[in-house]
C-alpha cells in the first residue's frame, strides 16, 4: 500500500490507497470441472439447503449458481430453479452456457420463453400480470429453470402464495437489495419462505455491507445459511493482468466540471458517474454536464451513426469514442448506446469504447473488462453503490495492469450552511475509502498471545516462535494470523462466527457514524483514542448484536477495533519507509511488510490497539489533500459542536472504570498523568452529576403533585 498515486498525464497527485497484487493468476485457473476457485469453493458446500455466496463482482457468482442448481435439479430431487435478478439487464448473465464443454456434467439451458427478463414489458403492476401468468405457467410445467427480476418475483409470490413454490431452488442474485425492513417486501417473503422451510435458498452478493444500514435477516433467519465468503484480496491477487488498484478522493472548488479535467486522464479507459440532479454537486443541467466534460475531452466530431458514441478528437490527435448513457430524451438512440455497448462481438474489443458517461446505470451488472478508471462526482450514500462502481474497474484484461477509482469531492464553501454540508459529504468519502481499504485487505484471524501456530498458516524461514512476535499468512485464504496480548476470546457460536465472517459489517457501522468520524479526523486534539475505540465502537457493537454477553461483545469490539488498527498503522508504517526513501515492497508482501513494522516495534496488546486513533492514518492523507486554510475551517467547525460528556458515555466511562478498578484495585484519578484514566475519572464524575440531577428533578416532581 502506498499513500499516493501520481496520475501520469497531469501534475496533480491524488491522495490514494494503492493495493498490489501476486498476479498468481489462482482467480482465473479453472478446475477439471471447468470451475474457478471462487465456484470450486461454492460447490463444495452445494448441499446446503440455505446458501449465502458474498464474493466480489467478476468473481463467477453467476456461473456458481449454475453449477449449484444444476446439481440440485440432477442430484437432489429439487423440481425447478427460479433465478431471480434486480433488473432485466443482469438476467443476460444467466444465459445458455454449456458447461460440459469444459468437463461439468451438465449444460445450462434456459428456455427463451422462461427469460422473463428479455419479454417486452416493464416491472410495474400495471404490466406485470403477463409476467406473473409466465412463472405461473412455468411452475405448472416440466421445464427447469426460470429467470426473472426482483420485481416479477414479488408480484408472483403475492398473487400466487409462498407454498406454490415448495421443492424448488430460489436464488436471488445481487441479495444486498433485500432488506429485513418491513417495507422491503422480498425481505419479508424471504423470511416465510424460511419459516415454511420447503424451498433451497441461494443468495448472492458482490456487496460486503448487506442492506447497507438495514440488516438483510434477522439473526435467527442469518443464523441457517451457510456463508461461502471469497474476499476481494483473494479475487484481486489470483488476476493474471491486473497488478494494482488505486482508490483515492479528490477535493475541488467551484463548478466540478471546471475541476474534473484534473484526474480525467483521457488515456485511461473510464466509467464517468456524474452527480444526480438533486446533489449539491450537480449543475441541474445534465445535458450541459455531459458536453462540458466531452469539451474537456477534446473537440468534438459528431457521432457514430453505427453505435450513437461521440467523436472526440484529442489533443494528442486520436478520436475518443465516448457513450452518453445520461441523455434519456430519445430513448431509439439510448438503445442504440445500449446495444453496442452490450455486443458480444466487441466484448474483446478494447478499442470499441474510450469513454462512458453515466447517471444512474453502468454500475451492478455491467461488464466492461477494459475499465481502467471509476470516476465519481460526489459521494455516494450508499457503500454497496461505491463497491458496485470500483467493480466496474476491477475485471481483469489483457495488457490492463493498474485500475482506479476516484472520488471527486466539494471542498467546503465560506458561509457555516455549506461548510456543514460540505463537511457530511466529505465525512462519506472518506468512510468509503476507509472501508474499501478494509475490504481489500487480507482477513485477520486474531488469538491471544502465544497460543500456537495455526495449521495453513506460514509463519516464515524461522517458523512460530514461542513468545516472539508470530505473523501467519494463509496465502490460500489471504488471511493473516495475528496474536495479541490480552485479547478476549468469544465464547458464542455466533460471536466466533461474526470475528471470523462479520468485522467488515461492524466497521462499516463505526464508520457511518457521523460522531465517530468528526472527533476521530477533525477533532484529534480534544479527543482522545479510547473515547472512540472502546465507547463509541462498543456503543456500536452493543446495538447491533443487543442479544450477546458482555464477554462476546467486548470480543467483538476488540476484533473489530484491531483489524482497523493494524491496516491503518501498516499503510502508516508503508508511508514512512516511503519518505525515509526506503523502497515499498511489491506484491503481497507489501502490507504483510507494514504489519510487521508496526508490530516489531513493541509487543502488540489490546490496550495499544485500543490507544490509537483509527483515523490517524486517513489525517495525513488529508491533510496533504485538503487546502489548509479548508481543513482549520473544518477543524473550528466540528470542535464548536463539541459538548460535555453525553450521559450515555459518561455511563459506559463509569464501566470502564469499574474495570479498571477491578485490574488496579481503585479507581481512576482524575488528577492522573495518564490522560484516559483521567477521561474515565470525569466520566464518573459526570455520571454522578446526571444522576443528582434526575433525582433533583423527581424529588421536585413529587414537591410539585404534593
Amino acid at each position: 500500500m502506498s499513500e499516493q498515486t501520481q496520475n501520469p498525464t497531469n501534475t496533480y497527485t491524488v491522495p490514494t490507497v494503492s493495493i498490489t497484487t501476486a498476479r498468481t493468476g489462482a482467480s482465473s485457473k479453472a478446475n477439471a470441472l471447468g470451475m474457478r476457485a471462487m465456484q470450486e469453493r461454492a460447490y463444495a458446500k452445494r448441499g446446503e439447503q440455505y446458501l449465502l455466496i458474498k464474493s466480489p463482482p467478476a468473481s463467477g457468482k453467476s456461473r456458481a449458481l449454475m453449477f449449484i442448481a444444476l446439481d440440485k435439479l440432477n442430484s437432489q430431487g429439487l423440481q425447478q430453479a427460479i433465478i431471480v435478478v434486480p433488473e432485466r439487464s443482469i438476467g443476460g448473465s444467466f444465459a445458455d452456457e454449456p458447461l460440459s464443454q469444459h468437463g461439468f456434467y451438465w449444460d445450462w439451458q434456459v428456455s427463451p420463453q422462461w427469460n422473463l427478463c428479455n419479454a417486452p414489458g416493464v416491472d410495474e403492476p400495471r404490466v406485470a400480470k403477463s409476467k406473473v401468468d409466465a412463472v405461473r405457467k412455468f411452475l405448472e410445467s416440466t421445464d427447469k429453470v426460470l429467470v426473472c427480476t426482483h420485481a416479477t418475483f414479488r408480484f408472483a409470490v403475492e398473487e400466487l402464495g409462498i407454498q406454490a413454490f415448495d421443492n424448488r431452488l430460489i436464488a436471488i442474485d445481487e441479495f444486498h437489495h433485500v432488506s429485513s425492513n418491513p417495507d422491503n417486501k422480498l425481505g419479508s417473503q424471504l423470511g416465510a419462505f424460511i419459516s415454511r422451510d420447503k424451498v433451497h435458498l441461494v443468495a448472492m452478493t458482490g456487496s460486503y455491507f448487506r442492506g447497507d444500514s438495514e440488516a438483510v435477516l434477522g439473526p435467527a433467519d442469518e443464523a441457517k445459511f451457510e456463508t461461502i465468503t471469497y474476499t476481494y484480496y483473494e479475487q484481486l491477487n489470483g488476476y493474471r493482468w491486473l497488478k494494482s488498484l488505486d482508490i483515492g478522493y479528490f477535493f475541488y472548488t467551484g463548478p466540478y466540471v471546471n475541476a474534473i479535467g484534473k484526474v480525467l486522464d483521457p488515456a485511461l479507459k473510464t466509467i464517468v458517474h456524474i452527480p444526480n440532479v438533486n446533489a449539491r454537486e450537480s449543475l441541474k443541467d445534465k445535458e450541459r454536464e455531459v458536453n462540458e466534460i466531452m469539451h474537456g475531452l477534446g473537440e468534438w466530431k459528431g457521432t457514430d451513426p453505427a453505435t450513437g458514441f461521440h467523436l472526440v478528437q484529442a489533443l494528442d490527435g486520436r478520436t475518443l469514442k465516448v457513450a452518453d448513457l445520461v441523455d434519456d430524451s430519445d430513448p431509439a438512440k439510448r438503445s442504440k448506446v445500449l446495444t453496442a455497448l452490450k455486443d458480444p462481438a466487441q466484448k474483446d474489443n478494447r478499442d470499441s469504447v474510450d469513454v462512458i458517461i453515466a447517471l444512474g446505470m453502468a454500475k451492478e451488472g455491467f461488464d466492461w473488462i477494459w475499465c481502467e478508471h471509476a470516476l465519481t462526482v460526489g459521494y455516494r450514500s450508499s457503500l454497496t453503490e461505491i463497491v458496485q462502481i470500483i467493480g466496474r474497474a476491477t475485471r481483469d484484461a489483457e495488457g490492463k495492469e493498474r485500475s482506479r477509482f476516484t472520488n471527486l469531492i466539494a471542498e467546503p464553501a465560506a458561509d457555516q450552511s455549506a461548510v456543514a454540508e460540505a463537511v457530511n459529504d466529505m465525512l462519506k468519502a472518506i468512510s468509503a475509502s476507509l472501508l474499501m481499504e478494509q475490504v481489500l485487505a487480507p482477513r485477520y484471524e486474531f488469538t491471544p498471545k502465544s497460543t500456537g501456530p495455526k495449521e495453513g498458516f506460514d509463519y516464515g524461514e524461522d517458523g512460530y516462535k514461542e513468545g516472539a512476535h508470530n505473523i501467519g499468512v494463509n496465502q490460500e485464504t489471504g488471511q493473516y494470523h495475528v496474536e495479541i496480548n490480552g485479547l478476549t476470546t468469544p465464547q458464542s457460536t455466533e460471536a466466533t462466527r461474526i470475528c471470523k465472517e462479520d468485522l467488515n459489517e461492524v466497521v462499516t457501522s463505526f464508520l457511518q457514524d457521523k460522531t465517530v468520524l468528526e472527533r476521530g479526523l477533525f477533532d484529534k486534539d480534544n479527543t482522545l483514542p479510547e473515547e472512540i475505540t472502546q465507547l463509541r465502537m462498543g456503543k456500536i457493537v452493543r446495538e447491533r448484536y443487543p442479544d450477546l454477553s458482555e464477554t462476546d461483545q467486548e470480543a467483538i469490539r476488540q476484533h473489530a477495533v484491531a483489524a482497523m488498527n493494524i491496516t491503518q498503522q501498516a499503510k502508516l508504517a508503508l508511508a514512512h519507509a516511503d519518505a525515509n526513501g526506503s523502497v515499498t515492497p511489491q506484491g503481497t508482501t507489501a502490507l504483510l511488510d507494514g504489519v510487521r513494522k508496526f508490530i516489531n516495534v513493541r509487543d502488540l496488546d489490546i490496550d495499544l490497539i485500543d490507544r490509537i486513533n483509527p483515523f490517524d492514518a486517513a489525517y495525513a492523507v488529508l491533510a496533504k489533500a485538503m487546502d489548509e486554510k479548508s481543513l482549520r475551517q473544518v477543524q473550528a467547525s466540528i470542535a464548536s459542536k463539541r459538548i460535555n460528556i453525553p450521559e450515555d458515555e459518561a455511563r459506559e466511562m463509569a464501566k470502564r472504570a469499574l474495570q479498571f478498578k477491578t485490574e488496579r484495585g481503585r479507581l481512576p484519578d482524575i488528577n492522573s498523568a495518564d490522560a484516559w484514566e483521567k477521561r474515565m475519572a470525569e466520566g464518573v464524575a459526570a455520571l454522578a452529576r446526571y444522576r443528582a440531577q434526575a433525582k433533583a428533578a423527581q424529588a421536585q416532581g413529587v414537591s410539585n403533585n404534593g
